[in-house]
């Protein structure tokens, strides 16, 4: 029970050692990129409404004084 336990510790930590000292290599090659910027890659399925919504979620933290301004907006103390 014990020697079992101690094998897969060592197994487990050869294991770990070996695979931390291969270096990572990127998987897209530098003549795919083009096929990332495709638009059905792309994590919103309608950009032009999602572009639309943070217009209006960007003005009414504006006016509201959420992002750190003055409060309400107006600039004034």
């Amino acid at each position: 029970m014990m020697r079992t336990k101690i094998a897969l510790i060592i197994v487990v930590l050869s294991t770990l050692l070996c695979s931390s000292c291969s270096r990572v290599k990127p998987w897209v090659k530098p003549y795919e990129r083009q096929n990332i910027s495709d638009p059905i890659m792309s994590f919103s399925r309608d950009p032009v409404s999602d572009a639309y919504l943070s217009h209006v979620h960007d003005a009414r933290e504006g006016a509201r004084g959420a992002d750190g301004g003055s409060g309400g907006g107006c600039g004034c103390n």
